[in-house]
């Protein structure tokens, strides 16, 4: 398989890497790895086209200058590409997620991830804060789903705080093989892989749902979470905006569930919900 490589430098960074990986997920682009000076951006050749740019507004903010070259990648030079841009990454005290490459550490929740062409790192705000959830609330004895569960790093830790059974579940093929091999990797034995969207989730129940998406899809999505938590279930969420947060607020309130927490970062938010 091969894909195109896009290598942006912006600057300022920040807010402008954010609001520029956000626009491209929307656009088809399928993996991103933030740098130093800016972020490198992954689409598959086939759904490569040349006006694939056109609706990026982020590039055509002023506020910002971004530059950005494009080259082709054949699949096997993914490793040496995040061996050179992946760097490990703690939560807290307890928590680092590293790649196999990286030194073992002596944290309590020590996870090693392969991260290859998938999301979910815990370099992104997102998966930082939802590692963060994790780490702050009861998952020992649960039933859990990851939903659009790129890496698997979220069901992972969810395994390592006592989960009894988490399905991890993603739409991307790429992000299902690559799970199955971080699953592997953590020896979670009490996690399934599944590779589909929200119509896999008929007739299951859940303790806990992890869904770290996007707002459209989260927003279409609610429902059937709702529909899946067991009594007194919890549901937490993040991949939208702080602007954003009043949407996904009325679609969980609308459905029963109650507003417990939010955190934020560089105008990302978590939130949780109990049922």
């Amino acid at each position: 398989m091969v894909y195109v490589e896009y290598s942006f430098k912006i600057d300022p960074l920040q807010p402008a890497s954010d609001i520029l990986i956000a626009e491209l997920g929307e656009a088809g682009f399928e993996s991103f790895v933030e740098n130093r000076g800016g972020v490198l951006a992954y689409v598959q050749k086939e759904e490569h086209m040349a006006d694939i740019l056109d609706e990026i507004t982020v590039l055509k903010n002023p506020n910002f200058k971004i530059d950005y070259e494009i080259k082709e990648i054949e699949q096997e030079n993914w490793n040496a590409t995040w061996e050179t841009n992946f760097n490990p990454i703690q939560v807290g005290s307890q928590c680092m997620v590293r790649a196999p490459f990286h030194e073992k550490t002596g944290v309590k929740y020590d996870i090693v991830i392969e991260p290859k062409m998938s999301f979910g790192t815990g370099h992104h705000e997102t998966t930082h804060m939802m590692l963060q959830f994790i780490l702050d609330n009861d998952f020992k004895g649960k039933t859990v789903l990851d939903m659009g569960s790129g890496t698997g790093v979220l069901a992972i830790l969810a395994t390592m705080r006592g989960a009894k059974a988490v399905d991890a579940i993603d739409i991307d093929n790429w992000c299902y093989l690559n799970a199955l091999e971080n699953v592997k990797r953590n020896n979670c034995k009490n996690i399934s892989v599944l590779e589909g969207g929200a119509e896999l989730l008929q007739k299951r129940k859940y303790d806990i749902i992890i869904a770290n998406i996007n707002r459209n899809i989260l927003l279409n999505d609610i429902p059937s979470y709702v529909s899946c938590l067991a009594k007194n279930g919890v549901l937490f969420l993040s991949g939208f905006y702080e602007e954003d947060h009043r949407l996904i607020d009325e679609s969980c309130t609308g459905h029963g569930l109650v507003f417990e927490k939010k955190l934020e970062k560089n105008n990302w938010v978590a939130v949780k919900y109990v049922f």
